[in-house]
């Protein structure tokens, strides 16, 4: 075994290859499509206008600078060749691997097709610079509308799924409007500004203890947040949105309500005829070996197990990553490796300004302290100085002025 092969360089594939480069014996291949990483938790500071792109991608070469056995590579995999260990890129570049890792992440999941084109969904710097501009636009539109039913609808936002990705959007577009814009505008008060946050089931983030959901809840509505619960969305046309009886006029609306597994993993169920679970999940074994293949793994939001499901969260991608670097590198050593085991680590989601909610096992935390803690965290695992000490400057400046300073729209 000297060639192995990680594709997607997320949390989970930068880690692997990060490991298994410390085997300088090892050639290690790092495929992508996109030439950054990617800090998917900032995204929706992005949308809103918090952060600039720059600030939470890092070019992956930078990563291996040091690391002479990681070669980078731009591309965009087409499909898997099991029977010759090959992956196949998009201009017909085959690349060959003893061992192959699969990381590449997820990507929106509208479960009804007719929706996606009335929808913003949130997984990439492209969806975030769209919602940006749709949310931004939402504004300058309103200020030139006379219809007032047209304004109103202008200024209503829908957001679809109650997790963190939901709640902490939902907060971020009101404190943007309540707070960020409220004296920018003449023929509009921003403040007037409508965010609906709906989730089908009966709390908000329910991961967490129900204690911590009635805070998030709670500090959303003090935000001036409509948190609609047991509320499910039966229909999705242009600016309206409908939940059985009753409808939302809304010229964005944002879906926050679940993932998929990337077309990769479907490419890799065909070729190892395998089916593929919720999600579009690859099944995996304790050793996250993809079933039915030998020198195939996967890790991150690709991956279901036999008996559970893990969150899809940075921190398991990042554990899995450092686990199957290091199970491969014992591997080529003629070692066998233990299972996978994940360490919960807890679970936290900003609700807005000293607004948070923070769940580490049995310790619960919200408000200011919660904060805190996210932020802190949330820095630490910036990956790269300048981009630790440019969002804390910015934070600390909208903190201190509420002013939003990535208002661009192109």
């Amino acid at each position: 075994m000297r060639e192995i092969v990680v594709i997607g360089a997320g949390f989970g594939g930068i880690n692997a290859a990060k490991e298994l480069a410390k085997d300088k014996e090892l050639r290690v291949k790092l495929v992508d499509r996109r030439n950054y990483h990617l800090f998917q938790p900032f995204l929706y500071q992005v949308a809103t206008a918090g952060l600039s792109p720059a600030d939470i991608a890092v070019p992956v070469r930078a990563f291996f600078r040091q690391d002479k056995n990681v070669e980078v590579i731009l591309g965009e995999v087409e499909k898997i060749d099991p029977g010759k260990n090959d992956i196949v890129l998009k201009d017909n570049q085959r690349i060959h691997y003893d061992k192959l890792v699969m990381a590449a992440g997820a990507k929106n999941f509208i479960f009804n097709k007719d929706w996606e084109e009335h929808v913003c969904g949130l997984k990439s710097v492209s969806d975030a610079l769209a919602m940006r501009k749709k949310i931004l636009m939402a504004f300058e539109s309103a200020e030139l509308e006379n219809d007032s039913q047209k304004k109103k609808s202008l200024m209503s936002f829908v957001i679809i799924g109650g997790g963190p990705t939901g709640v902490e959007l939902a907060g971020a577009i009101a404190e943007l409007a309540r707070f960020s814009l409220v004296q920018d505008f003449r023929n509009i008060n921003p403040s007037d500004a409508r965010v609906v946050l709906i989730e089908a089931g009966e709390r908000l983030l329910p991961s967490f203890h129900p204690s911590l959901s009635q805070r998030a809840k709670s500090d959303l509505e003090k935000l001036g947040v409509s948190v609609w619960l047991d509320s499910k969305v039966t229909k999705i046309e242009k600016n309206r949105v409908e939940l059985g009886e009753d409808a939302i006029n809304a010229h964005s609306i944002i879906w926050a309500a679940g993932v998929a597994a990337v077309d990769l993993a479907g490419q890799a169920g065909e070729s190892l005829e395998v089916d593929l679970q919720k999600g579009d999940r690859v099944q995996v074994n304790e050793y996250l070996r993809v079933k039915g293949a030998q020198d195939i793994y996967a890790l991150g939001d690709m991956v279901y197990f036999d008996d559970h499901q893990l969150p899809g969260t940075a921190s398991v991608a990042i554990q899995q990553g450092k686990y199957l670097g290091r199970a491969l590198r014992a591997l080529k050593e003629g070692k066998e490796p233990a299972g996978f085991r994940y360490k919960d680590k807890g679970q936290m989601a900003t609700i807005g300004r000293s607004k948070a909610v923070v769940q580490i096992r049995k310790l619960r935390l919200s408000g200011l302290l919660a904060w805190c803690m996210w932020v802190f965290i949330h820095i630490y695992f910036l990956i790269g100085f300048r981009n630790r000490v440019s969002v804390l400057l910015q934070w600390m400046w909208s903190y201190l002025t509420y002013k939003k300073g990535a208002r661009i729209i192109n």
